[in-house]
């Protein structure tokens, strides 16, 4: 088999922790080069979405800036070009607010950001296996149009979503079983319409304050009647359509409710969506919550199969839906949908720290912090019309409206060296996943640091775990790791 090249650090998976692993990777000195499966750079955010916490998390609930890095310099970069809208008041910001970005230009950034750091690309190019000495992962088998080729490194990131690379080589895991009570999060195709009367929207929304919510049936997530009345105020106090995006995203329960009644829509999602900013001040809906396949489990290639076919075939159920029920859609019309499934639950690596509740509602610290999250722990997606319930654990929230650490062993695999982990796999319990985006692109850029630090000093990611002083001071240079951040 020929070898293809020989590198300091190799990613598997170009989606939202890859990208920015790489990038990281060469920032910090590392010979670096990206495997990616197809011919596009960036996962869920251009090839099944982009997801509408894309831009969230970046704050907690204090206003204060928690997520920096990669995502608030390519927040910057596309802001600057008239491609993104900027971030909300400091007044108004908090763990949900949102900063939306047009996804297309995001992708043809990213492409631009690989050439500046000097990244070596290698796309179109399924990785199969790992090539090992023992326990010591030391590169990667490829398959490409080109045969089967071998690809050497000192480290390896698996960033490719579901874990393959680290399980091949040996990863301990945790994946859930069909016949949990608590099924799987389904995957869903998400896809954008255009054409819409806002204003229309925007009148349905000021009329019809009370069945408003943001994305989800508040009270069924266990939020207090008043501040659902607060939300629905909150509508009615909009400005404008424009002022409504602030929000991030809105639900139409009601209108689902009615179209299923007449047969018109189907019992899996919800007519809801969220915002994508286009040039020239240009928004557009994009629906990721209305096709969706229940219970699917995504290491199964039929299953798998099955999915993209039903997602389908409720994607177009929907549109016909949109057009006929919701408000300022007559004259809407698809524009974009995602080429893929948007996997939202597989495989969870098992590392040197799991991710856990305790962290989350304790707001936990640890010496060897890598982010910070606010996110809200224990909601799940649902393939209902409701789309979102809780896991049995309930609901965690840091405490003070502040953050927690995610600390650096949640990126190191238990059983197998020279290996770390990126994104929505990284090492944590069922209900405490890290699989939204700002968590994904930190996890990645972290990993990608580590791994640079570990191929210049000879000593391995689970050495690294005792000594992180080099591996903050590059975070800290990189921005990833903020001060005076609670």
């Amino acid at each position: 088999m020929d070898v293809y090249g020989s590198y300091d650090v190799i990613v598997c998976g170009g989606g939202t922790s890859g990208v920015p692993a790489a990038i990281a990777a060469a920032r910090t000195g590392a010979k670096t080069i990206l495997i990616e499966r197809v011919g596009a750079l960036g996962g869920q955010m251009t090839l099944t979405g982009p997801p509408g916490f894309a831009y969230a998390h970046m704050f907690n609930d204090r206003g204060e800036q928690i997520i920096n890095g990669f995502l608030g310099e390519t927040h910057d970069r596309l802001l600057k070009d008239g491609h993104a809208m900027p971030y909300p008041p400091q007044e108004l910001r908090s763990a949900n607010s949102y900063a939306f970005v047009d996804p297309d230009w995001w992708g043809l950034l990213v492409f631009d950001m690989m050439q500046e750091n000097k990244v070596h690309l290698l796309l179109h190019s399924l990785v199969v296996d790992v090539l090992k000495e023992g326990n010591v992962v030391c590169g990667v088998v490829v398959e490409n149009t080109a045969g089967r080729q071998t690809v050497l490194g000192k480290v390896v990131i698996d960033c490719t979503g579901e874990g393959d690379i680290a399980s091949r080589a040996g990863a301990p895991f945790e994946k859930v079983d069909k016949t949990d009570p608590v099924p799987l999060e389904p995957p869903s195709i998400a896809f954008t319409m255009d054409g819409i009367d806002w204003e229309q929207v925007f009148k349905y929304t000021q009329e019809n304050a009370e069945d408003m919510c943001l994305m989800a049936p508040a009270e069924s997530l266990g939020v207090p009647k008043e501040v659902v009345e607060a939300g629905a105020a909150n509508i009615r106090a909009m400005k404008s359509w424009r002022d409504l995006i602030s929000l991030g995203g809105i639900s139409f329960n009601k209108i689902s409710h009615q179209a299923i009644a007449a047969g018109d829509y189907h019992e899996f999602g919800d007519l809801g969506f969220f915002f994508t900013p286009r040039e020239g001040g240009q928004v557009q809906a994009i629906l990721q919550h209305s096709a969706q396949v229940a219970n699917c489990d995504c290491t199964d290639i039929d299953e798998l199969t099955y999915g993209e076919v039903e997602a389908r075939r409720q994607a177009g159920i929907t549109l016909k839906a949109a057009k006929k029920y919701l408000p300022g859609f007559q004259n809407a019309y698809l524009t974009r949908i995602g080429v893929e499934l948007r996997v939202r639950e597989t495989r969870r690596i098992l590392c040197d720290h799991q991710l856990n509740w305790d962290d989350a509602n304790e707001a936990k610290k640890y010496p060897d912090v890598i982010g910070k999250s606010a996110m809200t722990m224990g909601s799940r997606h649902v393939a209902t019309v409701d789309t979102l319930g809780l896991y049995p654990s309930g609901r965690a929230n840091p405490p003070e409206g502040g953050s927690f650490d995610l600390p650096y062993r949640i990126l190191v695999p238990k059983d197998v060296e020279n290996l770390l982990v990126g994104g929505k796999m990284v090492s944590a319990t069922r209900d405490c996943a890290l699989r939204f985006l700002p968590e994904t692109t930190e996890t990645g850029q972290a990993a990608g640091v580590a791994a640079a630090i570990c191929a210049k000093t000879g000593k391995t990611p689970r050495q690294l775990e005792t000594d992180v002083a080099p591996l903050h001071k590059e975070l800290l240079a990189q921005g990833v790791i903020l001060t005076g951040t609670h």
